[in-house]
């Protein structure tokens, strides 16, 4: 109509419409909407010799290039035939789809590098007739499953293949399953019903007699390839890209789901499936609250997933592939292909958004990209130039299916039909990390599929119940934040409050000096200490702390003072400790190896007046003090000694100040309480257990907060401590001497002290039990410590909680150390950044509360302030919860597993990374005895992994260490630098002082991966140099550049790779371009492929082939690829 109306003034067309009835103007519309439509109605075109692949086609062909022989995109469709089966009527039945859709007898070929697909004229499809086995029916039918899934998980060729094969097996007489196998480039959800019906319509008709009739086929799936080529090739798509570019950038490129396993540096795509009925009232209430939100219920369904996304990794940007069926058009409802199109669908969940703002969020973003569905993923990927993965599929790991084929009506004449249901074939594959499927069909189910490699039963089955539970709150509290929807239901919640039900009632004597007096009443001549040849019973201990506690006082002390001791290892020291608490006051150690600068300041902000120390060190006082008292071993005792001083220290009186490391560069001191300490040293006197007789070593530094249990413990027990001094605490042969002549029942150390001890030998015994404390316990480490004692235990808690909070006993195995459960009268929360409560499995921020925590920071309410919160979970008034920083999880048996600090997390080049797993995987290497990997950034900017290790023998080579991580590790989680150490530097707590290791440029030798600029060496080298150039326009090339760095992407891989055949006569996989992505990796992967094809075989080849004449070499093509002649 417009073009009629070329060259009249609009003012006229105008009037002419206003002038028009209502009726009228409405039925112009119309017919002006039919022209459009017929104008721009795809037609069925002339085939040219080499035919395009759809963008969908194209996007399967490239991942099949990517990891040859896998079965992800396999679609099967499975049905129990019972009754009389025409089975010679069903074979041609299945044979007529094949002859009348060209989908399923399309291979597919390349042409210098680009995909075609080349249509063959007859192709018979394949067929096989087979009989289950069994001793009873259930049995035949469990065997015909059986069969079935193994046909299934057999790989298409697409150079070669049908893209359908049939299986028909015979479990009974009047019982059979037939199983449609098809290759997904051929067909999606849509055409395997179109399929099914036909093949329905074809069997009726061929048993009753009649001719099938069938709707005529306007289009092929060539003709879609072609109208996409012409349309929407070139320039066409550019809006819709420019869309996706501007729609895109920035978007986080991973999503870093809890997982059960380490992602493996390939994926596998195997997968399994988790099914889960909505229940019928929540459905109602969800399809309401669609209608009253003007959303479909599939953007209600992906506001939903990407709200429990968001809560389970805490990020806010969350990307999720949907796919759309692709098929907007009227005129593609009847040709089978595959159409679905996958749209990133990026939302950002940052501000503390509502539910149905959420919902809104998502609509806006749905539609805005159903309006550019047109462009491919691959094409916008290509776009945002995305750093590539063979661990993982770009951008968007999750996907999300909103299903709502048409309804079959199923009616085999003579037939009773069963279709099964995809997870009872269990074909085993998964497309990604995390797919949900959502049915519109009566059933209203959702089906999670997923990665195996990465996930366990039990960990979707609990995150599809906590979808559930997060809809139903959402649309009954729509205007709730989403970061406070509730995950879990009554029964988990009941679970965390179980797991942390450690009430335990606290002795009688509820401060330290009442509690080691009570012990020095019942054994008064038992020993105490030994230091050296020195024995001091406890009755002497008490007496010499008793005398100089009358001293403190004398100097003025009071109950909940704080006192400084300034003291060296020996007994002076444990006298000193038990004096201050006996005058009522806290100890504030200082360690005389400190920097002078830094014990001023620790006694100034303690505000402690008065200072113990010994007649060695008493000239030379850190700071100025009021008092100076000196503790003395061997002083004489007159009658004050016999009793302590009355009036002592209360249960909240503090008992010590320990100063940490603070980020500010100044240390920062924590008070802890008596009542603290007490509860902890019952705790552990009960388990790990330490009784009265036994002998334990006390090596750590008394600026240690573990020191406590070396120290303290003991005292409270009847037990006897074995002092080291410090010298011999530092020297592996002298301390291993000093552990195996002391025979001792219990020893707590470092991870760095026991590492040590093992280097110079140390065997230890079955009678000793040993505890590992101040970081965490590699399980290497563990392995190599179990044989040699009886008991092995892993102790956490970070000094704010007073010591320990957390315990484990450590058992052979494999995986992670972990840190057990609770002590007594402590409750830990797992929390994400709002400070809901996570459900097991899901990692969050670790908060420790209960009787352990300090009182807070000393002169710091600032600090204590952030550190120290409200506890929102505890009814008791002025319960507080401690921040510890710690990334960790609930386990589900109730016991705690931490992954690391928060702060180790980090991100580089849009990848989060976790360094404690690396550092794990790292330690498996043999003969590395050590490993840390620290994010340094040496220059502004660039900002590179750096992994240290010690070994054990001669030194790895740093190739062996980056190959040994690239095979279990995705390439941007592998340092570009591996520096082997001696020894690593350690803090006084004798923990790794990460701020202290080299740089790569500092250390001789070192190796830090930046050769790019290397020339070739090998003629494959040299080779591959010329072919970079040319694809990737670029001047210069080393052998360790990586292609996709260079500006290579998916379309210039498969053309370098068709290159590489051209001039190597070697054909890789598509994947190969990911595995090994330097120069250097690719040629060496073509020069072992070379070395495989024996030479004289090559040349009987080549001979075979040049006596052939042309027309021969067609004809023995076109038996090969199934006797077919290309269109």
């Amino acid at each position: 109509m417009c073009r009629h109306m070329e060259g009249k003034g609009m003012s006229e067309i105008d009037h002419r419409i206003a002038g028009l009835s209502p009726a009228k103007r409405e039925l112009l519309r119309q017919i002006a909407a039919r022209q459009r439509a017929a104008q721009n109605r795809i037609q069925a075109r002339p085939r040219p010799e080499r035919i395009p692949l759809t963008f969908g086609q194209r996007r399967l062909w490239w991942l099949d290039r990517f990891t040859p022989g896998m079965t992800a995109y396999n679609s099967p469709a499975a049905l129990w035939l019972r009754g009389e089966l025409n089975v010679p009527a069903l074979r041609e039945c299945v044979q007529a789809l094949v002859d009348r859709h060209e989908a399923l007898r399309t291979v597919y070929r390349t042409h210098d590098g680009e995909p075609r697909q080349l249509i063959l004229e007859r192709l018979q499809a394949p067929w096989r007739e087979v009989r289950a086995h069994g001793d009873d029916a259930d049995a035949r039918s469990a065997d015909a499953l059986r069969l079935a899934r193994e046909d299934i998980r057999v790989s298409f060729d697409l150079s070669r293949d049908a893209m359908l094969r049939a299986l028909l097996v015979e479990a009974e007489p009047k019982s059979h399953l037939l199983v449609l196998t098809f290759h997904h480039i051929a067909i999606d959800g849509w055409s395997i019903s179109k399929l099914l019906d036909e093949l329905y319509t074809l069997y009726n008709a061929r048993v009753r007699g009649e001719q099938a009739t069938l709707e005529e086929l306007p289009l092929q799936i060539a003709d879609i390839a072609l109208w996409q080529d012409e349309t929407l090739g070139g320039e066409g798509l550019q809006p819709q890209l420019d869309y996706w570019r501007e729609r895109l950038t920035g978007a986080a490129t991973t999503l870093d789901l809890p997982a059960d396993r380490a992602r493996p540096a390939a994926q596998s795509f195997r997968g399994a499936l988790h099914r889960l009925q909505i229940p019928d009232a929540l459905n109602q209430r969800i399809e309401a609250f669609a209608r009253e939100r003007k959303a479909t219920l599939s953007m209600v369904f992906l506001a939903a997933y990407q709200a429990l996304l968001s809560r389970y990794t805490g990020q806010d940007d969350i990307t999720v592939a949907m796919g759309v069926a692709g098929r907007n058009r009227v005129e593609l409802e009847s040709v089978v292909g595959f159409f679905v199109n996958t749209l990133a669908m990026r939302t950002r969940l940052d501000g503390e958004p509502s539910f149905a703002d959420l919902v809104e969020r998502v609509r806006e973003s749905v539609l805005g990209a159903m309006e550019n569905a047109d462009a491919p993923l691959d094409k916008v990927l290509e776009t945002l130039r995305l750093p590539r993965s063979p661990s993982h599929t770009p951008l968007a790991q999750v996907m999300f299916f909103f299903q709502n084929y048409p309804a079959q009506d199923v009616e085999l004449e003579g037939l009773t039909v069963d279709p099964l249901q995809l997870d009872e074939l269990q074909p085993g594959n998964a497309q990604g990390d995390l797919s949900l499927f959502v049915s519109q069909d009566s059933r209203r189910e959702l089906v999670l599929e997923y990665s195996t490699d990465l996930f366990d039963a039990v960990r979707i089955q609990r995150l599809a119940a906590h979808l559930l539970t997060l809809l139903d709150h959402a649309v009954a509290e729509p205007d709730a934040r989403v970061s406070a929807l509730r995950l879990m239901g009554e029964d988990e919640t009941a679970e965390l409050a179980r797991w942390n039900d450690t009430a335990r009632e606290l002795p009688a004597q509820r401060t330290l000096a009442t509690l080691v007096q009570a012990q020095v009443e019942r054994s008064p001549d038992a020993i105490a200490l030994s230091f050296g040849a020195r024995r001091i019973a406890y009755r002497e201990l008490d007496r010499r702390a008793n005398a100089l506690a009358h001293q403190l006082r004398a100097a003025g002390v009071k109950a909940g003072e704080l006192v400084g001791l300034y003291v060296d290892r020996t007994p002076e020291m444990l006298i000193g400790l038990l004096a201050i608490l006996k005058a009522g006051g806290g100890y504030v150690p200082l360690d005389p190896t400190y920097p002078s600068d830094r014990l001023a300041y620790m006694l100034e902000t303690s505000a402690s007046r008065v200072l113990v120390t010994q007649r060695e060190l008493a000239a030379t006082p850190p700071a100025a003090v009021e008092s100076v008292v000196i503790a003395d071993a061997d002083a004489e005792l007159d009658a004050s000694a016999d009793a302590p001083p009355a009036d002592g220290a209360g249960e909240d009186d503090l008992a010590y100040v320990i100063f940490t490391s603070g980020s500010t560069g100044k240390p920062k001191g924590v008070e802890i309480r008596n009542r603290s300490a007490v509860n902890l040293l019952r705790s552990v006197a009960r388990e790990p257990g330490l009784a009265a007789g036994q002998t334990l070593c006390a090596i750590s530094t008394l600026s240690f907060d573990i020191a406590l249990f070396e120290l303290v413990l003991p005292l409270t027990v009847g037990a006897h401590i074995v002092l080291v001094d410090r010298d011999t605490a530092r020297d592996g042969i002298r301390l291993r001497r000093l552990v195996d002549e002391a025979k001792l029942d219990v020893m707590q150390a470092t991870p760095a002290t026991w590492r040590m001890l093992l280097e110079v030998g140390w065997r230890g015994n079955d009678a000793i039990k040993i505890i590992s404390t101040g970081e965490a316990l590699p399980r290497e480490l563990a392995d190599r410590l179990l044989p040699c004692c009886g008991e092995l235990w892993n102790l956490y808690g970070p000094t704010e909680t007073t010591v320990y909070s957390a315990l484990c006993r450590v058992l052979p195995g494999e995986g992670p150390i972990l840190v057990g459960k609770p002590v007594d009268n402590t409750q830990i929360h797992i929390v994400d950044r709002n400070m809901q409560l996570l459900p097991a499995g899901v990692p969050g921020e670790l908060l420790i509360g209960g009787d352990g925590l300090a009182a807070g920071y000393r002169g710091r309410p600032d600090l204590t302030e952030e550190k120290f919160i409200a506890d929102p979970f505890s009814a008791a008034p002025g319960s507080r919860l401690y921040r510890t920083g710690d990334l960790a999880f609930w386990r589900y048996d109730g016991t705690l597993e931490v992954i690391g600090r928060i702060d180790h997390q980090i991100k580089l080049r849009g990848f989060r990374i976790e360094l404690g797993e690396i550092e794990s995987v790292l330690a498996q290497f043999a003969g590395v005895t050590q490993a840390v990997v620290h994010c340094r950034e040496d220059r502004p900017g660039d900002k590179r992994l750096v992994a240290y290790v010690t070994a054990d023998g001669a030194a790895p080579a740093a190739t062996a260490l980056r190959d040994h991580l690239r095979a279990a590790l995705p390439d941007y989680m592998v340092p570009s630098a591996f520096l082997v150490l001696e020894r690593f530097p350690l803090t006084p707590n004798g923990k790794v002082d990460r701020r202290a290791l080299p740089a790569p440029e500092d250390v001789a030798g070192g190796e830090d991966g930046g050769e790019g600029d290397i020339a070739p060496r090998t003629p494959e080298e040299e080779t591959m140099v010329e072919l970079w150039k040319q694809l990737l326009n670029v001047r210069r090339v080393g052998v360790r550049d990586n292609f996709f760095d260079l500006g290579g992407h998916s379309l210039l891989a498969t053309r370098l790779l068709a290159r590489i055949d051209q001039h190597f006569g070697i054909e890789l996989p598509l994947r190969a371009m990911f595995e090994a992505p330097t120069l250097e990796q690719l040629a060496a992967r073509v020069a072992v492929a070379r070395e495989q094809i024996d030479g004289a075989d090559l040349e009987a080849l080549l001979a075979s082939l040049e006596d052939l004449s042309d027309e021969e070499a067609a004809a023995r093509l076109n038996q090969a690829t199934g006797g077919g002649e290309p269109r």
